[in-house]
């Protein structure tokens, strides 16, 4: 059964910084599966169970290939991110398995976890430079943004003094209100940074992705590019506001710090209840039915646009609990903040381990830290793919 009437997208947020917007909610409660329509006019299915999130992620007959007729998109700019030069995560198999693989490596398990004291190093020296000779900053600017952008810069070998042009490129194109041409010229121009990077790669190799990218001679020139694009732009733009929004959150919750304060082993388990808490990717992932499939109570006809919302999947009552009250002592290891499937989240153990330093580390260095202003007058980035915060600042003295 759906709902009788559409639901517009994108639907407007509510009071509530941790909470998807409340017409989500309120779609999820009346059915798993409901109609809706995209900015431009066009008809959409929003899925809003858990079982039937994952249902649709698993399934082949939903397309992750943004050019498949009937994809959704939220704006004219998300449509020429997602179509000019696809990467992996916008292909189906055989192609995102391919390319899939010549990075997979660099992110498995064993060798992120190789990198913890690394991680670890870049933390407490981002914790230096802010706290030197001062008792207040932007979580954001000073901390939040620096820490992930120099990880996956190391890891790339992109140089980190880049990295004011690669952020405001990022920004650009995961702003929902950016136009086509200004989509256009930001992923020119970010796509012919790393084309141009690449080509100095070949020539002077390190130990780095980019180098090992480059030096394959199964890869085209456009491929390495768009594969360094990828990493760059997911490797920094999320765990950034990942970490200024679950640092937020736990201000807000000074009993749930406090748990983490006083036993910092509760952090594996703290970093999976809130990214299922706040689930920063609150627009959806967006899949074109290439068939006629049942989803749940529902019959999705082939060339249909589908949104899974994993923000509300991921407040799954039945499932989780009491899934609007952050608990950091919940088992919320089930949670699909990364996604699900072939194309789940690839930098997921990175952002898991870059999280797990950050938050034990600013509780642990800063017992005194807080809020510098009123909670309300906080500015949130709710018109880009990712959600987070514009700034965040904080005190400790």
């Amino acid at each position: 059964m759906t709902t009788a009437t559409s639901l517009e997208l994108p639907a407007r947020y509510g009071s509530c910084p941790f909470s998807p917007p409340p017409a989500y909610t309120d779609a999820a409660r009346e059915a798993t599966v409901t109609r809706a329509v995209l900015p431009d006019g066009t008809a959409c299915w929003l899925v809003t169970g858990y079982d039937e999130v994952r249902a649709v992620l698993a399934d082949t007959r939903f397309s992750a290939d943004a050019r498949t007729p009937g994809f959704p998109f939220l704006s004219a700019g998300q449509r020429e991110l997602a179509t000019a030069k696809p990467s992996f995560i916008r292909m189906d198999d055989p192609e995102h398995a391919r390319l899939r693989r010549m990075v997979s490596k660099d992110f498995l398990v064993k060798r992120i976890e190789e990198l913890r004291p690394g991680i670890q190093d870049i933390v407490d020296r981002a914790v230096d430079r802010m706290t030197e000779g001062r008792t207040s900053a932007d979580l954001v600017a000073d901390f939040a943004l620096p820490v992930p952008s120099l990880v996956i810069c190391l890891m790339l070998g992109v140089p980190y003094e880049d990295h004011d042009l690669f952020q405001s490129l990022s920004r650009t194109l995961l702003d929902n209100r950016t136009t086509r041409p200004e989509a256009e010229r930001a992923h020119a121009q970010l796509m012919g940074y790393l084309a141009e990077l690449a080509a100095r790669k070949r020539s002077r190799p390190a130990d780095d992705i980019l180098s090992r990218l480059a030096a394959r001679e199964d890869l085209t020139d456009q491929e390495t590019a768009s594969l360094g694009f990828l990493l760059l732009v997911t490797g920094h733009e999320s765990t950034a506001n990942m970490t200024a929004v679950s640092v937020l959150a736990l201000l807000q919750r000074p009993d749930q710090a406090g748990l983490l304060r006083a036993d910092p082993g509760l952090v594996r388990g703290a970093v999976e209840e809130l990214l299922r808490h706040l689930t920063i990717i609150h627009l959806g992932l967006g899949r074109a039915a290439t068939e006629t499939v049942r989803v749940g109570e529902v019959t999705i006809p082939a060339g249909d646009g589908v949104i899974c919302m994993l923000s509300t999947a991921n407040r799954d009552r039945q499932l989780f609990g009491e899934t609007d009250d952050l608990d950091l002592t919940r088992d919320a290891r089930r949670h699909v903040a990364f996604g699900y499937g072939i194309h789940q989240c690839l930098g997921q153990t990175l952002a898991r381990v870059e999280l797990q330093t950050v938050l034990t580390t600013l509780f642990r260095r800063l017992p005194g830290l807080r809020l510098a202003v009123p909670v309300d007058q906080l500015a949130y980035n709710q018109d880009n793919i990712v959600y987070g915060l514009r700034a965040l600042p904080v005190t400790w003295g």
